[in-house]
């Protein structure tokens, strides 16, 4: 899938007027057939079935829907499971470039992505009070790097009270696998299911504190996409497997090197140390020669954001990029606007550009994760950040810093928050 791209001046940019707040529309039920059609084309190969659990305690609706977010087949899977229930879906910004009216008729409610949306909770009202339609939302927002859940936003529980409707869970066991965002695109051959659970009803969210219904959301988004893999006997054989797999392993086990690992065909090998590993097709891995280190690609991925953290306590972390600029203002395009310099300390992103012309800087506290994706609208690997104004897309030229430096994000957010002083 591709965005609508157009290259302007940063001044230009700058003049663009200003979106206005449309309210959501009910789904389209002719659209949302055409959608149901379309996907069975990618759901048939997949042998999808679902499990429903306690269903009947959560009425006719409407629902707030929850969903783990895996890849790109997430919202098909959603159409196979609900359809002809109508359900707006909670997107991102970019889903709407080009093809607005047509996303809202399917029922889109656009947010910025990771920014702080405040219309966003009266939309999700409007639509479930008003419209009298479920909503889908993703509370990860972003995709899943290393098969286990992204980190969730705070007190989501405070949501749940406000909205006073049912949760609907649905986990979806497979779809990391079949096409995991590091790997390219590239399809696997792998059945996919899920489970459609009844998670709290109005009753339940009455009675439970927010802490409570905080703990419930965080034990349902515990998962593990590559224990799934291995403890239910799946195997993939595809000989691209490893395919892209540095984006997310960008750290070497064995020297520590970053920047130097290679994922190709079935072998994650480091250039500076000759460490090679292949990754099995039981989705562990082993070294060809010597130890292996670390067998177990979220293990790896953890062990990487320990080694963030810890250059976060000692006052050695920075980053600085060179990057590509491209920008969200407006549904009509993404502006590519130029070239740049990204910086990331213990200060937050500092982002300067466009002949000076360019100066943006966000605290670390001002989300609790960052938008970083692998390969974004086949662009390429980015960093996003930015505001209620704006919103910037840096793609760097340096190799397989985006994993690092979401890392490092989510880590310096957990420390400044531990750190500020309780109000009284």
């Amino acid at each position: 899938m591709k965005i609508r791209t157009r290259s302007v001046p940063y001044e230009k940019l700058l003049a663009l007027p200003k979106q206005k707040h449309q309210k959501p529309l009910r789904p389209n039920p002719v659209l949302t057939t055409v959608v149901r059609v379309a996907s069975i084309l990618d759901t048939i190969p997949t042998g999808f079935r679902y499990r429903k659990h306690r269903m009947e305690a959560a009425g006719k609706g409407p629902w707030l829907i929850l969903m783990n977010h895996s890849s790109f087949i997430d919202l098909k899977l959603a159409s196979a499971i609900f359809y002809p229930k109508p359900y707006c879906i909670v997107s991102t910004t970019d889903a709407m470039v080009g093809k607005k009216l047509l996303m809202r008729m399917l029922g889109c409610i656009p947010t910025q992505k990771f920014v702080t949306d405040l219309t966003l909770i009266g939309d999700i009202q409007y639509a479930l009070k008003e419209l009298k339609t479920s909503v889908l939302m993703y509370p990860e927002a972003g995709y899943s790097f290393d098969g286990t859940a992204t980190a969730l936003p705070r007190k989501l529980g405070v949501l749940l009270k406000k909205l006073d409707v049912p949760v609907v869970m649905v986990e979806t066991h497979g779809a990391f696998l079949r096409d995991p965002l590091y790997n390219g695109l590239q399809n696997r051959k792998i059945r996919v299911s899920a489970d459609v659970t009844c998670l709290l009803t109005q009753e339940e969210i009455h009675e439970k504190s927010v802490a409570e219904l905080d703990a419930v959301l965080e034990k349902a988004f515990t998962f593990d996409g590559f224990r799934w893999q291995k403890e239910n006997g799946i195997e993939i054989k595809e000989k691209f497997r490893a395919d892209g797999l540095n984006r997310v392993l960008y750290k070497c086990a064995a020297c520590g090197a970053e920047g130097t690992m290679e994922g190709r065909g079935t072998k994650l090998t480091c250039s500076a140390c000759g460490k090679v590993w292949e990754l099995k097709t039981d989705g562990s891995l082993q070294a060809e020669e010597g130890e292996t280190h670390i067998d177990h690609i979220p293990d790896w991925y953890r062990w990487e954001r320990e080694e963030v953290r810890r250059e976060l306590e000692n006052g050695t972390y920075a980053m600085a990029l060179e990057v590509e600029i491209a920008v969200m203002a407006d549904d009509k395009a993404l502006y590519q606007v130029g070239s740049g310099h990204l910086r990331h300390d213990e200060n937050g992103f500092l982002l300067t550009g466009c002949e000076g012309k360019l100066h943006y800087e966000q605290s670390p506290v001002a989300s609790h994760t960052l938008n970083s994706d692998f390969f974004w609208y086949q662009i390429g690997d980015v960093i996003g950040i930015g505001d209620r104004e704006r919103l910037y897309y840096c793609f760097p030229k340096e190799k397989d810093v985006v994993t690092k430096a979401r890392l490092a994000a989510e880590e310096l957010y957990k420390m400044k928050k531990q750190r500020r002083p309780v109000r009284v």
